[in-house]
């Protein structure tokens, strides 16, 4: 085969190609004429090779990562990566090193893309500088002289890339390929505020626009999801507005979208704004996309704006509509969890946190600092025995509302126990925790019960299981001195 007949055929028709796209679609349907392999060729496009021509395989891999796993030379990972996440043409785009793999099962990095594989041929693309910019893969079932086809190869990799570079670098990520990268970063929020970030940051780089806010559905009716990064000029503007004219703006904004979907301007001059959107317009908006969210009674609504006039076609609206979804999925999601936590770390009748926080919060106490508090209800086995397990519940229920009212804001109150509490405080003397349970005590008589505290405040060194026995032992005291009292353990 007459390989400098391949590099003249490449080299005629690439600098025909208009877009970088058709310079590799060219270059792989010039390939293909030669050789049976399976061709490929795959661009640096924002954090992930892609893709962008190929022929010849039952299966092409999309993406793969731009980093590299094994290396044949050194038997060692050059950089660490899963097991499923390492492959050849990450390795060659990594290190910029053709990699020729005559028997592909003794390469682990190997991806195969036809069953019947056993060689394959990888060179990096490079720039003019020398600098990779994708990857050229070829793979063979039939027997191949490699070495001669690795001259040819990086020859027209070495074509390719200059005609890319030339034609302004690789493609630009797609808005598709966008909001794909920015749902992976929805998914891995672990909190609202991380969400909301990311969901901010997708809309404005999915749609082009300058700003995007979130509305979020509260108890007390929507408000404005918490601001993310460093909002633009128009951004901080319609926050402001928007806060300026009140909650029944907002409710009027998220019932707009429930009722009516989603809706966006269509960037003409001299077409006044609905009342709704008058707060947007005030603070500049002349372009606008509002999209709902979630469910009517607990979502919100999405506005992304520009103060340019510009039409977002119904791609766009359809991409927000997507982002929107996801948002909120991720959002349900979390709430979701959270309300898990708080179910397995609260006790379910009262809702005060029990044993697990509570051993967790002790084993930071501080020495001289953090006072236990050991509380237990004067006669509560009567109750139960008297009057039944429903009026033990009400009182234990009454009672815990009661002690929370006496605390201090940061005092933590836990239920340990059938009709025992601990409380933790934080102290400067243990006169000042004494004074602290006695306001427990009288909070207590109030509802017309009673009960016994035990302070204790760790010694240095003293485990926390040891603070909580001396605190025990101190209520034990009050119990037997006739109850209704606090008493302060000294050793």
């Amino acid at each position: 085969m007459e390989h400098e007949q391949v590099v003249r055929d490449v080299t005629v028709r690439l600098p025909m190609a208009s877009t970088a796209l058709e310079a590799c679609q060219w270059t792989v349907t010039a390939l293909a004429r030669y050789t049976p392999a399976a061709i490929s060729i795959l661009l640096q496009v924002h954090d992930r090779l892609r893709c962008v021509a190929a022929t010849g395989a039952w299966q092409v891999c999309s993406t793969v990562p731009p980093e590299t796993g094994y290396d044949p030379a050194g038997a060692a990972r050059l950089a660490p990566r899963r097991d499923l996440e390492r492959s050849i043409v990450g390795r060659v785009y990594a290190s910029g090193e053709t990699a020729a793999v005559a028997d592909v099962t003794a390469d682990p990095d190997h991806l195969p893309v036809r069953p019947d594989v056993t060689a394959e041929l990888c060179v990096p693309v490079l720039d003019p500088a020398g600098r990779p910019i994708g990857v050229l893969d070829l793979q063979w079932s039939d027997p191949v002289e490699l070495d001669r086809w690795r001259e040819t190869a990086e020859r027209l990799a070495r074509r390719l890339g200059a005609r890319i570079v030339a034609l302004g670098g690789p493609p630009a990520e797609s808005r598709g390929e966008k909001l794909l990268r920015h749902a992976a970063a929805m998914t891995a929020a672990a909190t609202d505020w991380d969400l909301m970030t990311a969901a901010i940051a997708a809309a404005r780089d999915v749609s082009t626009l300058s700003a995007a806010v979130l509305v979020l559905a509260a108890e007390r009716g929507p408000r404005l999801g918490a601001p993310t990064g460093t909002p633009g000029e128009l951004e901080s503007r319609i926050r402001a507005e928007l806060a300026e004219a009140g909650p029944a703006a907002l409710s009027r904004l998220t019932a707009r979208a429930h009722r009516h979907g989603s809706a966006y301007t269509l960037g003409e001059a001299g077409h006044p704004p609905t009342e709704d959107y008058l707060p947007l317009a005030r603070a500049g908006a002349r372009t606008l996309v509002a999209v709902p969210i979630g469910p009517p009674d607990v979502g919100g609504v999405l506005l992304v704006a520009d103060e340019r006039l510009l039409h977002p076609d119904p791609t766009t609206v359809n991409l927000m509509e997507l982002l929107a979804r996801q948002a909120w999925a991720c959002l349900d999601r979390l709430r979701t969890l959270a309300r898990l936590r708080e179910q397995a770390s609260s006790d379910p009748l009262t809702g005060l946190r029990h044993t697990g926080p509570f051993g967790q919060r002790i084993a930071s106490a501080t020495p001289g600092r953090t006072a236990l508090l050991a509380i237990d209800v004067d006669g509560f086995k009567n109750v139960n025995d008297t009057y039944g397990h429903q009026a033990g519940d009400r009182l234990l229920v009454g009672l815990a509302r009661a002690l929370e009212g006496a605390l201090r804001q940061g005092d933590e109150l836990y239920r340990t126990g059938g009709d025992e509490f601990v409380a933790v405080i934080e102290v400067s003397r243990p006169e000042e925790a004494v004074r602290i349970a006695e306001r427990l005590t009288e909070a207590a008589r109030r509802t017309g019960r009673t009960i016994s505290v035990g302070v204790a405040l760790p010694h240095p060194g003293e485990s926390p299981e040891r603070t909580l026995l001396r605190a025990d032992q101190a209520l034990y005291a009050v119990k037997r001195h006739g109850r209704d009292g606090v008493h302060l353990s000294a050793a």
